[in-house]
Parts: structure tokens; sequence; C-alpha cells
């Protein structure tokens, strides 16, 4: 072995420090142990390697300072790590090392470095003003750190510099002419997420043709920037959130090269869109969303991949986007148009949109029935159509959306059954919304074949009957699945997913964090019967909501076995008899509504029964704390009916109120909450 050459040991995920004995080899001259999740730090005896050409120790679990003394490694001309002083070194490349400490001066040893690539570890402090001793440099990349401080203007003396990133760290401070205009071969600037002012002169010409130009999270001024008229080849722009008060110029869908990914999203930016030209690139990004866009719908081009113009003010119908081009097949996935003034019937224009996967239709002012043609959409997984006028019966054809994750049509006026289909069809089912709506009849039990279901919400409806005892086959509420919440991982990774979950009292919006809740909502319908003693077998269930029924019967003993539930509403029924003893063992129970219902008895002593409000308990038969009404049946509980009541009572109750405080204070605290940049 002492006489290998060429060693590639990478991607074998070996978990482990790297062995001793492969720093003996000193005549190797290859080595790449990329990708291994090797930990701690280097020896010193990587030293005795003085034939190493090309080392790649990337993307592992290396610890250290960035620089490490190799001073013995002068053949080295490509190096995915640190620290040789050799004059033929042209290459450092240690990303995602999880290396922490600063950037030093000795970085100007490197004289002939051609490529710097620190990305994805924390390295801290400033970038160094020596950095512009490295003048034959052409890329530069510092993401994904946590440098400070401001950009040294000596950047500006790296005249080969062709790609420039360093996004996604902490720096600040003013970028003017002098930190970049003197950078001819500049490509790629990617600067975004970082809190920059630009402030360039209104009639600067850059010296450089950038591809790529990143300035999310600046202050570019509240014009458009001029200075991008110059830029023909500009194909990736992400100028979102950088306090732009201006109009989208003419002259931006009119450059040479096709965009790839624009993103104009979070400014403030007015008037009407011109159209979305023929000529962006195939699978293209645009986002215009959360500004202040007025006037109808644009045509766009059918390259368009994901296009996002929610939260503006547009207004007028559908058709002039759906409608266009009938016989132009539309390469469009993601389709984002909630939360405008949109008016009129959704066409019957979707045939041509066979690639849609998420649709965003929800709180606009659209009316008429859902058009039959949307079933023909078999890749649609994500349906929002939410806060609208619309009425009329949910179509028979959306049975044909076998893919269908998230279907949400809550507050419009749709009326009729909630169809069985939906049970028999839509097995991939994830978030069911139908709430305030019209809906009437009863709950099918064909509902309870989908498995994968996590959010059921049929508030706010005339649905009657009693609640189906094959709750018991929700799978996913009973059991934690991670795939469950892989289903839903496209389309949160859209950055268009929301769904709006009504918990512990409020309405709630949940996105990234969708895959971690379990909720049933029945609320506000006439529901009848009891509460099915096979609901206390969805161990998963967060948030469970039967209020405002028409629910007898007792509150099933074992609903303490549900130990997740967080949030529980039985109020405005007919129930009756005792709280179950096992409700105390919901101890991470936060919001609890029991109140006018015809319950009766003493309120379990518990951690967290006693923290609530009293009108929680209202309108019942109830005694004990925190209710002012005192029952000696408190005491046959706990002590057989000797001692001193109030005592033994109060005793309890600054115990519960305690330990009810510091395990809701670690419920809060101790979980973990699980867009193209």
């Amino acid at each position: 072995m002492t006489s290998l050459r060429h060693l590639d040991l990478s991607n074998n995920l070996f978990n482990s420090s790297i062995p001793e004995s492969l720093y003996s080899l000193d005549s190797l001259q290859f080595l790449n142990l990329g990708s291994n999740k090797f930990r701690g730090k280097l020896s010193s005896a990587i030293g005795n390697m003085t034939s190493a050409i090309d080392l790649d120790l990337s993307d592992n679990e290396l610890e250290g300072p960035i620089l490490i003394t190799m001073g013995n490694l002068c053949n080295l001309k490509s190096i995915v790590f640190s620290g040789c002083v050799s004059n033929q070194l042209d290459k450092l490349d240690l990303s995602g090392c999880h290396l922490s400490g600063q950037l030093t001066n000795q970085l100007r040893n490197f004289k002939s470095l051609k490529e710097l690539h620190l990305s994805r570890n924390s390295v801290s402090g400033p970038i160094p003003i020596s950095i512009a001793e490295l003048s034959s440099l052409r890329v530069l990349e510092l993401d994904q750190n946590q440098l400070k401080g401001q950009l040294p203007r000596s950047i500006n003396e790296l005249t080969n510099l062709e790609i420039h990133d360093i996004s996604t760290n902490l720096l600040e401070g003013v970028v003017s002419e002098t930190h970049i205009g003197n950078l001819p071969k500049l490509k790629v600037f990617q600067a975004s997420k970082n809190s920059f002012v630009l402030r360039v002169s209104p009639d600067w010409i850059p010296p450089f043709e950038l591809e790529l130009l990143g300035l999310r999270s600046w202050n570019v001024g509240l014009m458009f920037p001029l200075w991008l008229h110059s830029q023909k080849h500009l194909r990736d722009l992400d100028i979102s959130g950088s306090r732009i008060t201006d109009s989208i110029p003419d002259w931006l869908w009119n450059f040479s090269s096709p965009f790839q990914y624009l993103n104009l999203s979070h400014n403030q930016i007015h008037g009407q869109i011109p159209g979305i030209p023929w000529a962006m690139s195939v699978d293209s990004v645009v986002d215009l969303s959360f500004n202040l866009l007025s006037g109808p719908l644009p045509q766009i081009s059918p390259n368009v991949f994901f296009l996002d113009m929610s939260n503006n003010n547009l207004s007028g119908s559908l058709s002039p986007l759906l409608c266009y081009k009938l016989k132009e097949t539309m390469g469009t996935v993601i389709l984002n148009l909630g939360e405008n003034f949109l008016s009129g019937g959704i066409p019957d224009c979707w045939l041509n949109w066979q690639n849609l996967h998420v649709i965003k239709l929800s709180n606009n002012r659209l009316n008429g029935s859902i058009p039959s043609s949307m079933g023909t959409l078999q890749s649609i997984v994500s349906l929002h159509l939410q806060k609208n006028h619309l009425s009329g019966e949910i179509p028979l054809s959306l049975n044909n959306c076998t893919d269908l994750i998230l279907l949400d049509a809550g507050e419009n006026e749709l009326h009729g059954n909630i169809p069985r289909w939906i049970g028999d069809g839509l097995r991939k089912l994830v978030v069911l919304s139908l709430r305030s709506n019209k809906f009437s009849g009863y709950i099918p039990d064909e509902l309870c074949a989908i498995g994968s279901l996590q959010v059921l919400d049929l508030a706010d409806n005339n649905l009657i009957g009693s609640i189906p005892r094959c709750v018991s086959k929700f799978r996913a509420m009973a059991k934690f699945n991670g795939s469950m919440g892989t289903a839903i991982s496209y389309v949160i990774g859209a950055g268009t997913f929301v769904a709006t979950i009504v918990m512990k009292g409020q309405m709630l919006e949940y996105s990234t964090n969708l895959n971690l809740v379990r909720s049933i909502d029945l609320s506000n319908n006439k529901l009848s019967g009891e509460i099915p003693v096979e609901v206390t077998s969805l161990f998963e269930l967060q948030a469970l909501n039967l209020s405002h029924n028409l629910l007898c019967g007792t509150i099933p003993d074992r609903i303490g076995e549900l130990r997740s539930l967080e949030s529980v509403d039985f109020s405005v029924n007919k129930l009756s008899g005792s709280i179950p003893e096992s409700m105390s063992y919901l101890t991470f129970l936060s919001h609890l509504n029991l109140s006018f219902n015809n319950l009766s008895g003493v309120i379990p002593l518990s951690t967290q029964l006693q923290s609530f409000d009293s009108s929680c308990y209202e309108g019942n038969q109830l005694c004990g704390l925190p209710l002012p009404k005192k029952h000696s049946a408190n005491v046959a509980i706990y002590n057989g009916g000797g001692g001193n009541d109030n005592e033994f009572e109060m005793e309890w109750f600054y115990f519960g109120m305690l330990y009810g405080f510091g395990m809701g204070f670690w419920s809060v605290f101790a979980p973990v909450v699980i867009n193209r940049r």
C-alpha cells in the first residue's frame, strides 16, 4: 500500500474519524474522502502526505480551525480543505465541513488561488481586507455562513472575479460602485439575505454583464434599479424584499436572454403586468407575490413552471390567463393566484393545464360552480379554493384526481351531501377542509377509508346524524408515520402551501409544520348521538372540536389516552355525567372548553385542569377548583373523607398549578418545529 497513488473512498458514510494509517501513505497523490461523515480534527500527521496533489475532504463533519498548517504539502494543486502555503495551490474547497472560526490573513499566502469555496459552514467575523491579494481569484463562495461587518472595498481589486457569492450571512452596510464597479468579468453576484444598502449613481453602467444576480432583502432604493437595463444577459434575478415602490419597467421583459428565475416578491411594486413573454426559459420561475400589482391577469408563456402572483390587487376574470391559447399545452406546475380581487366564475379551460400540481385560487371573489374540467387535472396534489363565493356541489369529476393530498374548499357556499366518492377515490388526502359551507346530510362512512388523513375539518355546516365509529381507521391520527409528512413535502417545498386550521379556539395557518398537525373539527353542525369511544384510539390527535352540536351521553372514559391532545372543545352540547378522571393525564392540554353541557360532579384535580379559566366549565353542574363552589366529594376522592377539606384541596390545587405550569412551559418550548432560494 505504500506505493498507492490514487485512492477514492468518497460517499461511503464511514461515520468515524479519519484513520491515522491514511496519513502514512506518503506516495499518495490523489485522495478523495468526500461525503463520509468523518468527524473530529485532522491529525497533524497529514503533513506526511508530501506527494499529495489533489485532496478532497468536502462534506464531512470535521472540526477545528479553517486554516491548518500543512506547509509540507507543497505539491498540492487542488485541495478541498484548508491550509497549504504552496504557491501552486489553485483551488481551496471546504464547503459543508461544519467548520467555524474566522477568515484570517493567511489567505494571502495562496497567491495562485483561483477558486475559494467556504460555503455552508459557520465561518464568522469580517471578510479580511487582505483577500484582495488573491489577484488570480475567479470564484469566491462564502455563502451560508455567519460573516459579519461590511463588504470590504478591496473586493473591487479582484479584477478576475467571475463568481461572487456571499449570500445568507450577517453582512451589512453600504455597497456602491467602489465595491463592485471594477469587476469586468463578473457573471454571478449572489448576495441575498444580508442587510446591505445599494447606493449607486442613477446613470451608473456596470463594466460587467451579469447572468445571475441576487439582492434579496437588500435596500436597493424606491425606484427600480435602472442599471439593470444594461444587463442584457441576465437570466436569474432575485430582488425580492428590497423595498421597491416603483412599477415594473417594460424593458425588463425584453432582455436578449430569457429569464430562468425572476423573483420580485415582497416589495410594493405597483401598476399592471404587461404579460409574461413567450421568451421565458423552459421550467422558469416567476414570483410577483406580495406587491401592489393591479389590473387584469396577464397572458403567460407556456414555459413558466412556477407562477406566483398571490397577495396583490389583481382583478377581473381568470379567463385571460387560463383560456389563452387553448391548444397550447402549458408547462406550469404551480399556479398561485390567491389573495387577490379576482371575480367571476372559474372557467372551464383546464384541459391544457395538465401539468399542474398545485392550484391556489383562495381568498378571491370567485363565484359559480367548480367546473368539471378540473377533474382532468390528474397530476394535481393540492387544490385551494377556500374563501370565495363558490356554489353548487363538488363535481364528481374530481374523483379522477387520485393524487390529491390537500383539498380545501372551505368558506364558500357549496351545498349538497358530502360526496361518498371522496373516501373511495381520494385515498391520499392528508387535509380535507369543507368548513363554513352549506353541506347537509350525514358524514359518510367512506371518509374513514382515507387512512392518510391528518386534518378533517367539516365545521360550520348543516350535517346531521352521528359521528362515524369507523374514525379509528384514520391511521395517520393514530400513529405518527414519517411517510405522511413526506407526502406533503413536495407541496410545502413549493412555497405556496398554507393550510388554515382552527386550533385552540383560533384560526391558525400552518405551512412547513403541517406534517406535525393532527386535527378533527366537526363543530357548529347538528350532529347527535354519543361521542364514539373509537375516537380515543387516535393517539396522535392534537385538536378535537365537537362543539355546538347536539351530542349526548358521556365523555369517553379513555379520552386521557390521547396524550398528544392540546385542544379540546366539547362546549354547547348535551353531554352528561362527570369529567373522566383520565383527562388529568392530558399534560399537553392548553385549550379546554366544556361549557354549557349537562356535566356534573367534581372537576378532577390534575396538572392542567385547574389552570384553565372557570368559564370553560360554566353552564354545567360541576364543582371544585377552579370554580368557586366547593364540594365535599373532593375529599372522598383523595383522602377517604378524613382531614381538613379546604386545606387538602388547596394543597392539591397549588401542587397542580405548579406542576401544570412546568409541564405547560415544557410543552411550549421543548418541541422542535419541523421556498428555489
